[in-house]
């Protein structure tokens, strides 16, 4: 294995990342920015108002997207499995 099948696993290894955390992280970012739109609309300036509806929509969006990530988790460990056979 040289430097180059490193970096590639790496990269790899980086927009899996990308792919499983970004539904839940917009969704997150999308209820904030709701939130502090409403909150700036009617001036309620509540810090702790963020924090619950937030944290209800991440767990939704866990729950819906958790076959998706799993999918693409499993796929990616069979691929890095089957490099690493290869090799011996």
């Amino acid at each position: 294995m040289n430097e180059a099948d490193v970096l590639e696993i790496a990269q790899s290894a980086l927009w899996i990342i990308l792919k499983t955390a970004g539904p839940i992280m917009m969704s997150g970012l999308f209820v904030g920015l709701i939130i502090a739109l409403f909150q700036a609309l009617t001036t309620i300036q509540e810090m702790t108002l963020t924090f619950v509806p937030k944290i209800i929509v991440i767990f939704i969006a866990i729950v819906a997207f958790l076959p998706y990530m799993m999918t693409t988790v499993i796929e990616y460990s069979h691929t890095l499995f089957d490099r690493i056979a290869t090799l011996g």
